[in-house]
């Protein structure tokens, strides 16, 4: 993953990002433990104190479970969690811009069950 020093968006929250997307895609499962602070630092090229935000921020969220002396590991619950907030995020963000172009281009309920039928069989993204 690459940082993008110009982007809105907090590098300590663009590598949270990618953690959780780790999670999602199955690299990262429960239970496994999460590369170390100073590992991850050197491999992003990011002071330290960036990752402990990260950590701390997901460890917060209940994404992470901290186990003192050991390390950082991802919670049973990590993906329900992450889930559930990328599901809000989409309804508050991406959402209302679907919906706008739905009516903008006048698609009725046969279109939409044809695009949610093509994204479901792989044939869409």
């Amino acid at each position: 993953m690459s940082i993008d020093y110009k982007a809105t968006k907090g590098i300590f929250q663009q590598i949270a990002d990618n953690l959780c997307l780790q999670i999602l895609e199955g690299k990262l499962n429960a239970g496994d433990r999460v590369p170390s602070v100073r590992d991850l630092s050197a491999e992003f090229e990011v002071n330290r104190n960036t990752l402990l935000r990260t950590y701390s921020i997901l460890n917060e969220a209940g994404i992470f479970e901290n186990k003192r002396g050991v390390g950082f590991f991802v919670s049973v619950n990590a993906i329900e969690l992450i889930r559930g907030t990328e599901k809000t995020e989409f309804f508050k963000n991406e959402l209302p811009a679907f919906v706008r172009k739905v009516k903008t281009l006048k698609l009725n309920s046969e279109d939409l069950k044809e695009l949610l039928t093509a994204i479901k069989e792989n044939e869409i993204l």
